[in-house]
């Protein structure tokens, strides 16, 4: 899966005897290495190391999409399985997507899109933790989410959160799970397609000069020290590295520019869409460019179980429209090959339109969209039968797909992060790097 070594502390040395120099140099490992292994108390130890994949857009559409009204048209089937709309064709010879997708269709050579996604968890819960953290649920265990794993593995670059949730955080599976609390997002606390948007908290409070902005944190720090030798804990180290992420952000002229969108024109907003899927992929641009890591973004509600030909057209064209400027505009600026977007949803449609002219859950095969970040461009994956009841051509699970974007990034999902209780968990159990994907 990748060439990067796995160390394993054999069961006859002692940690006395490892920490012989020799001995770490002979396994290849550095001392710095070692005691990283050591802080983190993995059993199987993988350095990240920065991959093609720089930053990540991770465009979720709550309540599952159906593939049928998107990426998986089925023009030949009986209407109760077509359903309302019409197909078009795309950039990729062959290729339709469903009339509501007809920019996207315009850009098809830069994406790929996957039609064999399949998991088994029809509850909503359920399945959004499986898209946000690789994993199936489990009543033992809080899983982190990609995002987090992402701050944990690399942190942040250029005085940025590494890990940001537009407009909010939205949903638990989002967090940081069994990891520290510090790893987990940063909401915005507000949306910037509203006109008086401003991200929470980033502002000076009104009245504080830079030089007593700074002695407040001077002063903090003092007691923060005094109270940090009387406990040990979690929540103090998180709260230490909240109040410092937040003290950067506030100080930090670069970081505020990046979340201010009176910097962006009228013609470029015009270009993603003055509404929320527009203004909320245009700010994901600006924060990867800027330096954030990891972005997760919102859009819609996709539970169609009534009247879908209405839902789609409520959202579907913003959605579009806004994804294909975005793909569009991170390609101009040279920036596609080094940010992997991806948008997914929990599950998708029932085959069948019901009784009220909508579609019901359906876990066992749906549609996402890849691009960019070391994936391949103009192809499809996989394929759904004639009716899209089922995978019939290379299923892709959960696991295989978290595997595959780690490996863009440069984290190899085989590596243990250690959970509560000294239990070593990898990040992802199971999956493999799906070769076709990649460019």
């Amino acid at each position: 899966m990748n060439d990067t070594k796995c160390f394993e502390l054999p069961s006859h040395f002692s940690r006395r005897e490892f920490m012989h120099v020799g001995f770490i140099g002979g396994l290849g490992l550095t001392l710095a290495d070692f005691l990283q292994m050591k802080a983190q108390g993995a059993q199987k130890f993988y350095p990240s190391k920065e991959g093609t994949a720089k930053s990540v857009i991770h465009i979720y559409l709550p309540g599952g999409m159906a593939h049928q009204e998107s990426w998986d048209p089925k023009p030949y089937a009986p209407l109760e399985y077509r359903g309302p709309f019409s197909s078009i064709p795309t950039k990729i010879p062959g290729v339709h997507f469903s009339e509501q997708f007809k920019e996207s269709a315009k850009i098809a050579d830069k994406i790929t899109v996957c039609r064999s996604m399949s998991h088994g968890e029809a509850a909503h819960e359920r399945g959004t933790h499986n898209m946000f953290t690789g994993y199936r649920p489990s009543p033992a265990l809080s899983y982190p989410s990609i995002g987090s794993v992402v701050s944990h593995e690399f942190g942040s670059r250029d005085s940025l959160p590494p890990y940001v949730c537009i407009p909010k955080v939205p949903n638990e599976f989002a967090g940081s799970g069994y990891l520290s609390s510090s790893f987990g997002p940063f909401g915005l606390g507000g949306d910037p397609a509203k006109t008086d948007f401003q991200v929470r908290d980033l502002a000076m409070p009104k009245g504080i000069s830079e030089d007593r902005f700074s002695k407040r944190r001077s002063l903090l720090n003092t007691v923060d020290d005094h109270f940090r030798q009387m406990e040990k804990s979690d929540a103090l180290s998180s709260m230490d590295n909240f109040y410092n992420d937040a003290y950067s952000l506030i100080s930090s002229k670069e970081a505020r520019e990046a979340f201010d969108m009176s910097k962006e024109s009228d013609k470029v907003k015009e270009r993603y869409g003055k509404n929320e899927a527009g203004q909320r992929m245009l700010l994901s641009r600006r924060l990867v460019e800027s330096g954030v890591r990891f972005v997760s973004m919102t859009y819609g509600g996709w539970d169609m179980h009534a009247n879908i030909e209405k839902g789609f057209q409520k959202y579907g064209p913003n959605l579009d429209k806004a994804f294909a400027t975005l793909i569009s505009d991170l390609d101009e600026r040279g920036l596609l090959d080094s940010t992997l977007v991806m948008m997914t949803s929990e599950f998708g449609r029932t085959p069948k339109i019901n009784k009220t002219n909508g579609r019901d859950h359906y876990p066992r095969v749906f549609s996402i969209a890849l691009a960019g970040g070391g994936i391949a461009r103009g192809q499809v994956y996989g394929s759904s039968d004639a009716f899209a009841t089922a995978p019939e051509e290379n299923p892709l699970s959960v696991e295989d797909l978290a595997t595959t974007v780690y490996d863009r990034l440069g984290i190899v999902a085989d590596k243990e992060l250690m959970a509560p209780g000294d239990r070593p968990i990898e990040i992802v159990d199971g999956g493999k790097v799906v070769k076709e994907l990649l460019a």
